[in-house]
């Protein structure tokens, strides 16, 4: 597993899952020669996609950002999200010496399908929770549109993955300070509802841009996903949250992207001055120019 020291705080990327979807709906209008040459497809135009929770142990305290692709899919949805492995999270808690039942909190970005399917699983035939002790961080807007979601977002918003632990949620409208140096912010784009995550430390900061920039190729503010349900919200969201980031020298950690935990640019956005690579080999390997 791979960890990221920040301050007082440890971070360590879980397994949670695999998924490979199409390239051009992760890339939107962008065309295949430009955005192939960033982050390479299979011979099926598809690109891998990781869905590894962000462990953060901080002050005595377990958060995760987002929950994996969990255990639940069946065949028909593993094949059409090309998904190559599922989560197995218990078992990257236990070689940290913990459990499930140790998490207390969970920040959700948002809660389409291949963030929040590890919310809940199945024992026996019933579905209950995945991590029963911890407070679940979601925006209010993204809350309600998961319990009652339109033509479009019925497809990913699914109700095994809210109903089971609908008594553990915490909603907030535009910032949620976690605790202090866990900060949660309301951007929409991807979905109304959708939110990033700051983590502050001695006049530092790493940043989880989530779904409105879920790989380190979505870097340019135009490069959107055909899945972002207001596109031109993640643009301007994107956009301004970029020029913060290059001058304040924030770094970008990832939960989606199969080569890079971790990207610093320099305050131009051009150059990359620090980084952390995914230890865990892509099956589609990165082009040598990356």
């Amino acid at each position: 597993m791979d960890q990221l020291q920040f301050h007082d705080m440890t971070l360590t990327w879980l397994d949670g899952g695999v998924t490979s979807l199409d390239g051009g709906a992760m890339f939107g209008v962008v065309p295949k020669p430009l955005w192939s040459r960033k982050y390479p497809g299979n011979e099926k135009n598809q690109i891998e996609l990781s869905c590894e929770p962000i462990l953060i142990q901080y002050n005595g305290k377990n958060y995760m950002i987002d929950s994996g692709i969990g255990n639940k899919l069946n065949e028909k949805q593993i094949r059409n999200f090309g998904v190559t492995e599922l989560s197995n999270i218990d078992d990257s808690l236990q070689k940290l010496g913990l459990t499930a039942e140790d998490i207390d909190g969970i920040l959700m970005t948002h809660m389409h399908f291949d963030h929040a399917s590890g919310l809940t699983k199945y024992e026996g035939d019933k579905l209950v929770s995945s991590f029963p002790n911890a407070t679940i961080y979601v925006s209010q807007i993204e809350w309600d549109e998961m319990r009652n979601p339109n033509i479009r977002s019925k497809a990913t918003y699914w109700e095994e993955n809210w109903k089971p632990i609908q008594d553990q949620v915490s909603t907030f409208n535009d910032f949620i300070e976690i605790v202090p140096g866990i900060e949660m912010i309301h951007t929409g784009g991807h979905s109304d509802g959708h939110a990033i995550v700051k983590l502050k430390q001695n006049g530092e900061t790493l940043i989880h841009m989530a779904d409105i920039m879920p790989t380190h190729a979505h870097q340019n503010p135009l490069w959107v996903m055909a899945y972002d349900d207001y596109p031109m919200t993640s643009i301007f969201a994107k956009e301004k949250i970029l020029k913060e980031a290059y001058q304040e020298g924030y770094k970008f950690i990832f939960y989606h992207d199969a080569y890079y935990r971790m990207i610093q640019w320099d305050e131009t956005g051009k150059e990359i001055i620090d980084s952390v690579k995914r230890g865990k080999k892509a099956n589609i390997p990165l082009p040598a120019n990356n």
